[in-house]
């Protein structure tokens, strides 16, 4: 599995930490992320997850800021991308099973980092449930305005 990980400084530990867990899974994991807890603008690091996800270059996309409202904001500028704020397990089962989110946005500043990587677990080993949900999916991305 191929996955994209981003974040701001808010989230330069939870990013190590979910790197590492991955990585020792074997998965293959690009990182756009800062490295540093030094203030950085969100958009630079969300913008090549969302390029990756949108055009299938990775399975998935993780992205981390404080609230993690700022990085699904712009993640979802992209017309192939679902992306989801998770702050629980069940909301991040839900949003696989309903939505068929496709990145994970994880709010650092309300999360613990093992419940960070407990719910990269669930998103990543969640399906979707395709049925009902499936329409709803289809009238998500905006095709015309």
């Amino acid at each position: 599995m191929t996955i994209s990980i981003g974040n701001d400084h808010a989230g330069t530990d939870y990013k190590f930490a979910i790197l590492k867990h991955l990585e020792k899974k074997g998965y293959t994991v690009t990182n756009y992320g800062t490295d540093s807890n030094d203030s950085v603008d969100y958009p630079d690091f969300v913008h090549p997850v969302a390029k990756d996800v949108n055009n299938n270059k990775v399975d998935f996309g993780i992205l981390i800021c404080g609230s993690a409202n700022g990085v699904a904001m712009t993640a979802n500028k992209y017309q192939n991308v679902r992306a989801g704020i998770c702050w629980i397990n069940e909301i991040t089962e839900l949003t696989r099973q309903h939505n068929n989110a496709n990145i994970i946005c994880i709010p650092a500043r309300y999360t613990a980092i093992p419940q960070a990587i407990k719910m990269v677990d669930t998103f990543l080993s969640t399906k979707f449930e395709g049925g009902r949900h499936q329409n709803r999916v289809d009238k998500i991305a905006v095709t015309s305005c």
